[in-house]
């Protein structure tokens, strides 16, 4: 049986120690495709540490692509064979002369106040019985609740920032933003990401919207862009309103389909590789590493890796970024703070390979930060003291509450002889799975008429829906505690 040795002392936890010595193991071939792993019982007691400690372990390497598991009868190696370093396939282009696509691609420096992959952008969710009843629950809406943003602490800040930096505050910053700010958001990604990144690297923008804007400005007009299938239908809509064709990539259970990916002569794939919204898949490591191979195969492909979540993983460790993969310089890495501070600051990052960075201070580098001094500074001091680390873990156990009293209350309820629940350990939502008679559009509009608002995962599909049943994106960030008991009850009412 598989042995290792634990320190008391060190910084991480168990799971972790157990974690990174079984990665190891595979990585390096002592354990192979198909071997089996121990039972976390009989390893729990081999190793003299908890079954927890074995289950978070294992969980983790599942989540990230190297276990898969068989019910029943237990967790096996997967397979991982495309671990290659991944290298320029052809010698890279000087810059081409910078055309203008502003006015053809419709960009403006403002942008929605829809967060990213909030159900309720999509218009479909939108459209309601004006006789409906008032909104009780709304499992759409990802709002931040009023009461867990820090106001005092932000209030402080931007007094603190008034009086010190009165100067800079009437000083045009850069295009990419202020370094103080890109500087921060260095440290923090590589604090909690792991990624080693230059804050040069960094272009902060008014929302993800208008980066999206400076990329397709950046790759050209002339590039087909590839989307996941089903997906946050607002991104397409984006890169189709900006006149560029979009193709549609079908998702599996450890990704988008490379085949799919292939045929479709996409030469830049947009993806959520660490929880795919709405199906809340997590990118298995070796379909990443096809895919980073994909892009390094031909001149011009690039990956745009959209992390929009990524501090809010209820269990284990987080996934490690593509980008942090990347040894080609072919992703492009976004984040944003709409999920992690409020839907209502609308600033988010994106973080350029240094080829495109020279091209992009080239060709754009002539506009103006979409996003005021007084709200850069604020965060980065808000970065660098600390403070978002703690809002962090503070929320993260928050949501992680609200999650676990919702289930229990589904658990209590006359749902429970129905309802199957997934992917519930990351992200703000989670999918549940309804067996019943009535059809999706059903139940979404039984529910309407009770003040339940409901999305269901066909409406994030382009074309028809492949999987059978009913299935509805449960989005409970924004939902009031103390309703969680009776919007169940409501809703059980309507199946």
């Amino acid at each position: 049986m598989l042995t290792y040795s634990f320190s008391e002392t060190s910084k991480i936890s168990l799971y972790e120690q157990l974690y990174h010595y079984i990665k190891d193991d595979i990585l390096c071939g002592a354990l192979n495709c198909g071997d089996k792993l121990p039972s976390k019982r009989s390893f729990a007691k081999h190793l003299n540490i908890s079954t927890i400690t074995i289950e978070n372990a294992y969980a983790q390497l599942l989540a990230e692509g190297y276990l898969y598991s068989i019910p029943k009868k237990g967790y096996y190696v997967s397979d991982i064979t495309e671990l290659t370093v991944f290298a320029p396939a052809v010698s890279r282009k000087t810059p081409e002369p910078f055309s203008r696509h502003a006015e053809d691609c419709g960009l403006s420096n403002s942008c929605g106040a829809s967060s990213p992959y909030d159900v309720s952008a999509n218009t479909s969710v939108l459209q309601q019985n004006p006789s409906a009843p008032p909104v009780f629950a709304d499992f759409i809406s990802n709002q931040t609740c009023a009461d867990q943003f820090p106001f005092a602490t932000w209030a402080r800040l931007m007094r603190q920032v008034i009086a010190e930096k009165s100067t800079e505050l009437m000083t045009n910053p850069p295009s990419g933003g202020i370094l103080e700010l890109r500087q921060a958001i260095a440290g923090h990604l590589q604090q909690f990401r792991g990624m080693e990144v230059r804050p040069e690297q960094i272009i902060v923008g008014a929302g993800t919207e208008y980066l999206y804007g400076l990329l397709i400005q950046l790759f050209g007009h002339d590039k087909i862009y590839g989307v996941e299938n089903p997906g946050y239908m607002k991104i397409a809509r984006i890169y189709e309103m900006s006149r560029v064709q979009t193709r549609y990539i079908s998702m599996g259970s450890s990704g988008i389909h490379m085949r799919e990916l292939e045929e479709s002569q996409a030469d830049i794939m947009h993806l959520s590789p660490a929880h795919h919204f709405p199906t809340g898949i997590v990118t298995s490591v070796s379909r990443r590493r096809e895919i980073l191979n994909w892009a390094s195969e031909r001149e011009g492909r690039y990956i745009i890796e959209d992390d929009y979540d990524c501090e809010f993983r209820l269990m284990g460790k987080p996934i490690r970024s593509l980008q942090s993969m990347d040894k080609a310089g072919r992703v492009v890495y976004m984040n944003t703070f709409t999920k992690s501070l409020s839907s209502t600051i609308r600033i988010s990052y994106m973080v350029l390979p240094e080829e495109l960075l020279a091209q992009f201070h080239a060709r754009l580098g002539f506009y103006s930060a979409t996003v005021s001094n007084f709200e850069q500074y604020t965060l980065a001091k808000f970065i660098k003291k600390g403070y978002f680390e703690k809002h962090i873990n503070r929320m993260r156990k928050y949501y992680r509450n609200q999650r676990d009293a919702l289930l229990s209350c589904i658990k209590k309820s006359p749902l429970s002889s129905c309802v199957t629940i997934t992917e519930k350990d990351a992200g703000l939502h989670f999918l549940m799975h309804i067996e019943s008679d009535l059809s999706e559009e059903t139940i979404r509009q039984n529910a309407l008429q009770k003040g339940i608002r409901l999305a269901s995962l066909s409406q994030f599909y382009h074309g028809e829906k492949p999987v059978s049943g009913a299935a509805f994106i449960i989005n409970y960030s924004a939902i009031q505690p103390e309703r969680l008991d009776e919007a169940i009850h409501l809703l059980s009412q309507c199946i």
